[in-house]
C-alpha cells in the first residue's frame, strides 16, 4: 500500500500519541512527583548523576514531546527520545526480563520502534515541519 495520505495521516497519529505519552510522563516528573523525588528513583536504578539526569530526562520528555505533536524538528526531536529511551532500557529495565508487569523491556521497546519510525519516515505531511518546507 503505498498511499501518501495513509502514511501521512499514520505519521501523525502515531506522532499526536508519542508526543502525548512523553508529555504526560514529563509533566508527571515536574508537577506530580516533582524532580527531587524522581532524581531518588533515577538514583536508585542506579543512572549516573541522578538530579542532573532527572532534569534532563524530564525536560527532554515534555519539550520534546510536545514538539512532536506539532511536528516540529520532528526527526530531531524523536532521535533524542529515542535515544532518552534506549539508555532507560539499558539503566532500568533490561535487567527485568521482557514483560511491562515485570519492569521489562516491552513498554520501552515499543516507544523506541515507534520512535524510529518518526525517524526513518519525518514528520508526514500533516506538520509544521512540512509547513515551514513549502514556504
Amino acid at each position: 500500500m503505498n498511499r501518501p495520505v495513509v502514511r501521512d495521516l499514520t505519521l501523525l497519529i502515531v506522532r499526536i500519541v508519542l508526543g502525548v505519552v512523553f508529555v504526560a510522563r514529563g509533566y508527571t516528573h515536574w508537577f506530580v512527583t516533582g524532580i527531587g523525588a524522581t532524581a531518588g528513583e533515577f538514583a536508585r536504578w542506579g543512572i549516573p548523576q541522578p538530579k542532573l539526569s532527572a532534569y534532563l530526562a524530564s525536560g527532554t520528555e515534555l519539550i520534546a514531546g510536545a514538539l512532536l505533536v506539532i511536528g516540529l524538528l520532528t526527526t530531531l526531536v524523536a532521535s533524542a527520545l529515542a535515544l532518552l529511551i534506549a539508555l532507560a532500557t539499558y539503566f532500568v529495565h533490561l535487567g527485568n526480563g521482557f514483560f511491562v508487569a515485570d519492569g521489562g523491556i516491552e513498554y520501552p521497546l515499543v516507544l523506541f520502534v515507534s520512535l524510529l519510525m518518526i525517524v526513518v519516515f519525518g514528520a508526514g505531511r500533516a506538520s509544521l515541519d512540512e509547513v515551514l518546507n513549502r514556504a
